[in-house]
C-alpha cells in the first residue's frame, strides 16, 4: 500500500475541507478535525484520518447534525448534563468540558453525560484536558455493538470503551483508553483493509466458531478480553452509558438499521475528582509510584507509546496510504462516489 507523509498541519486542513464542503458548521469541524488530528498525531490510526468519510456519511444519511449547538443544564449539585443536539460528540465534549472542570473544583466531585451525539470513542482525547487541568477523572461510553458476552455465540455489547486519567506534574498525564473487547472494532477493520489475520481470540465468525479472518469476525462477534472479567466491565459500561444516562443500549441501538459506516448514536459518562478535596497534590502524590513502576525493566505506562509517537509526529509527521487521502480529497469535492 503506497503512503504519503503529511504534517499534522495538512492532516487538519484536509480533515476541515472535507468537513466544511460537506455543510459542518466551523464549530462542529474544528472539534472534529481537531481529534482526528491528535489521533493521527499518537499514532492512533483507528480514530484519525480513516474516520473522516464516517463522519460525513453520517450527515449524509441524514442522522448527524452537522451544525449542532450543544447546550448544557446542571441536573442536580454535582451533575451536568449535555444535549449534543444530534451531532458529534468532540463538540459537545468541549463545550461541557469548562463547566465540568470548574464543577468538580468546586464541589470535589462532579459527574456529566452526554446525549443525542454520536461518538467514535477516542477517550483519551476526551479526557486529557480535564486531567491537564490537575484533576483525576474517568469517562465510559457504549460502543457498536460488535461483541459477544463471556460463553455465548452473537454480538449482544459495545466494545465499550473505559478511559482513565491521572495528571502529573511535568506533563504527559496518565491515561488509559481501552476497548473491553479484545480489540477495538476499528483495529479489525484495518486490519482488513491491510490484508492482515487477527491474533487467536479475538474474534468469532458468524456460526460463532473461532476465526481469525477479520472480515468474518465483522461478520461475526468480537470477544471480550479476559474472559469473565472483560465481559463483566462491558455489561458495566452499557448499564452506566446506556440506561443510566438515559441512552441507548449498543444492541438497542442496532434495531436502527445503521449502515452508513458513520459514528453510533450514543451517550458518554465523565465522571471527574478534584484530588485538593482530599488535601492531596494527585501530581505529587503519584509520581514515587509511578518512579517505582517503571524502575522495572520492561514496564511502559499507559500512554507513553501515544506521548513518543506525538513527539515524533510534530518533528516529521504522519504517513497516510494514498487510497486514503485521494478520498477525502475526493469528499472535499462532495462526490457521492467517495464514499
Amino acid at each position: 500500500m503506497d503512503n504519503i507523509r503529511l504534517s499534522l498541519d495538512e492532516v487538519r486542513k484536509i480533515s476541515l475541507d472535507a468537513f466544511i464542503a460537506n455543510g459542518f458548521s466551523d464549530r462542529q469541524a474544528h472539534a472534529t478535525a481537531d481529534v482526528v488530528t491528535r489521533a493521527e498525531a499518537d499514532a492512533c490510526r483507528s480514530h484519525g484520518l480513516y474516520r473522516v468519510p464516517g463522519y460525513i456519511a453520517a450527515v449524509r444519511a441524514g442522522r448527524a447534525n452537522a451544525r449542532a449547538e450543544p447546550s448544557v443544564q446542571q441536573s442536580a449539585a454535582s451533575v451536568l448534563q449535555v444535549n449534543g443536539d444530534g451531532g458529534f460528540a468532540p463538540l459537545a465534549a468541549d463545550v461541557g468540558r469548562p463547566e465540568l472542570i470548574e464543577l468538580a473544583r468546586r464541589q470535589g466531585i462532579a459527574a456529566m453525560a452526554i446525549g443525542n451525539t454520536h461518538h467514535f470513542s477516542a477517550l483519551w482525547a476526551d479526557l486529557e484536558p480535564i486531567i491537564d487541568a490537575g484533576l483525576v477523572a474517568w469517562c465510559f461510553v457504549v460502543g457498536q455493538c460488535a461483541v459477544a458476552p463471556y460463553g455465548g455465540s452473537s454480538r449482544l455489547m459495545g466494545t465499550n470503551p473505559i478511559g482513565f486519567g491521572w495528571p502529573r506534574p511535568a506533563g504527559g498525564a496518565f491515561i488509559f483508553d481501552f476497548a473491553t473487547s479484545a480489540a477495538a472494532r476499528g483495529e479489525v477493520e484495518l486490519k482488513r483493509l491491510a490484508g492482515d489475520h487477527l491474533p487467536e481470540g479475538w474474534a468469532i465468525d458468524a456460526g460463532g466458531r473461532p476465526t481469525t479472518n477479520p472480515s468474518e469476525a465483522l461478520a461475526g462477534a468480537l470477544l471480550p478480553f479476559g474472559g469473565y472479567k472483560g465481559s463483566a466491565l462491558s455489561m458495566m459500561v452499557e448499564l452506566i452509558a446506556g440506561p443510566l444516562i438515559r441512552e441507548k443500549t449498543s444492541r438497542e441501538v442496532t434495531r436502527i438499521g445503521i449502515t452508513d459506516g458513520g459514528p453510533p448514536p450514543g451517550g458518554e459518562l465523565y465522571v471527574v475528582i478534584d484530588p485538593a478535596a482530599f488535601g492531596t497534590d494527585a501530581g505529587i502524590a503519584g509520581e514515587t509510584f509511578f518512579k517505582e513502576a517503571t524502575s522495572q525493566a520492561g514496564v511502559r505506562l499507559p500512554s507513553a507509546r501515544r506521548h513518543a509517537a506525538r513527539a515524533q509526529s510534530h518533528r516529521a509527521g504522519v504517513e497516510v496510504p494514498m487510497s486514503l487521502l485521494r478520498q477525502i480529497e475526493a469528499l472535499c469535492g462532495t462526490s457521492p462516489d467517495a464514499l
